[in-house]
């Protein structure tokens, strides 16, 4: 835990008590705070009490005294429209803060030399988070791993000289960081997401702009029109930038051509690291993942030599385009972590012949952006609340069927590949949807994928 000695002796409010909100009024209280926590929902209020949280309703509290407010970067701040306790600490006057803000300013406060490398975009995040703590780990250093991906930031070991930060964060959680200031802070990409918490795409990407803005060495993908041009303010602002690309040859900075990572510098470039042949960084979206990691470590001070070993025994993200199991020459893949239809365009780019499970509950727009893929997909296998609008979707374009539940479709999907003759087929699961109708997150569905294929006869398992 890193305990918030930052608000030693103050008051402090805080809404949200689930995993990291509870974790974050635990932080509060280890270092000394004065906390009051509430939650919609009573059991959480419960279990903080019994936690040794102070609780009560803000409702009913003198919002005067506190200084600061701590909101839970799910609790809606600005839009569709705020959460009551955000209009409270507004009539007050009382700073409206997160967890990663109190992180940095721990940092800032006890070991504002430690590298810290935070990330973010709306595709690849928790890819190139995971790489980069894989990286640093394998060659030595003391590396945590947090935020976003899933260990609440406060969580971690405490700050302290040479212990290295990789921070995963979302559009959220910036939000909630007004001070964020890594040593490298990457910005992967922009595409439309989360509109119905930022309003505008515009402003989502005002809100993605603060983390590199803020950085030591800004380092942003420049394949989308909001990106590049962030790129742009950021280096004119005097901030050293670094640009990465998977379609386009720069200048300067790191650029893919295929599996291979160039180099540029003084219009020159150079091949860093052919990623062929590593399995966990298929595909063009991780050749851009790569590009961004090995910006971010050379920042930082990893050697070339450091950052090729890790990216070659680079394990995979789980859930994230993972191979999980192999009968034949049928691959199964668990790429349950693609909830829309952009997250799942990576993993059906990256392989030939695919029998594809997809559905659960729908995100707008659907399927359609994927039609450049169909010749790729020799069967699909639909299931939850999204099959019917995909299956309309396909046509005649894709042979289809419903399946209804997962494990349905792994088990049809099995033996269609396996009857394959062509060879070097995928099963993969790559929903292009939310998993809430049939499981409790990602995560639970990935693992009940994975269950599923152990249960193949004849199946070897690569996890």
């Amino acid at each position: 835990m890193i305990p918030v000695t930052s608000f030693k002796g103050r008051k402090v409010a805080l809404f949200g008590l689930g995993g990291s909100g509870l974790a974050t009024a635990e932080a509060l209280v280890a270092g000394g705070a004065e906390v009051t926590a509430w939650d919609d929902n009573p059991d959480s209020v419960a279990k903080a009490a019994a936690a040794g949280v102070p609780t009560a309703d803000l409702r009913t509290v003198e919002w005067s005294g506190f200084a600061a407010f701590v909101l839970s970067p799910g609790v809606p701040l600005t839009h569709p429209k705020p959460h009551w306790t955000v209009d409270l600490a507004h009539a007050a006057g009382v700073e409206i803060i997160g967890d990663v803000e109190l992180f940095v300013r721990e940092r800032r406060a006890h070991a504002p030399d430690c590298p810290f490398i935070a990330i973010t975009g709306t595709n690849g995040k928790s890819t190139t988070t995971a790489l980069i703590a894989h990286i640093l780990r394998e060659s030595g250093r003391d590396t945590q791993l947090g935020g976003n991906i899933g260990t609440a930031v406060l969580t971690l070991d405490p700050p302290k000289a040479g212990r290295f930060y990789v921070v995963e964060c979302s559009s959220y959680q910036i939000d909630l960081a007004p001070t964020l200031n890594p040593t490298a802070g990457i910005l992967l990409n922009l595409t439309p997401d989360h509109l119905d918490r930022h309003g505008t795409m515009q402003h989502y990407a005002d809100i993605k702009e603060r983390l590199v803005a803020g950085s030591d060495t800004a380092i942003v993908g420049v394949d989308d029109s909001f990106s590049a041009l962030i790129a742009d303010r950021v280096e004119r602002a005097g901030t050293k930038t670094v640009r990465i690309s998977r379609r386009h040859v720069l200048a300067s900075g790191l650029y893919a051509e295929g599996s291979r990572i160039l180099r540029a510098e003084g219009g020159s470039s150079s091949l860093f690291v052919d990623l062929d042949g590593i399995q966990t960084l298929r595909g063009g979206h991780n050749a851009q993942n790569a590009a961004a990691a090995i910006a971010a470590c050379l920042a930082v001070g990893v050697s070339a030599a450091e950052i090729h070993a890790g990216l070659k025994s680079f394990p995979g993200l789980k859930h994230r385009m993972q191979p999980v199991g192999r009968k034949g020459s049928v691959v199964f893949v668990n790429d349950s972590k693609a909830t829309n239809a952009d997250a799942a365009a990576p993993a059906l780019s990256s392989y030939d012949r695919i029998y594809w499970i997809a559905g659960g509950l729908p995100k707008e727009g659907g399927i359609t952006t994927l039609a450049p893929f169909f010749p790729k997909i020799a069967k699909a296998y639909l299931i939850g609340e999204a099959a019917p609008a995909f299956a309309a979707t396909l046509g005649d374009a894709v042979p289809f069927e419903i399946s209804g539940t997962l494990e349905q479709a792994v088990a049809h999907a099995a033996a269609d590949a396996g009857g394959d003759e062509t060879g070097g087929s995928a099963v993969m699961l790559s929903p292009a949807c939310a998993s809430f109708d049939q499981y409790k997150n990602f995560e639970v569905r990935g693992d009940a994928f994975v269950g599923h294929v152990r249960a193949i006869e004849g199946v070897t398992m690569l996890i």
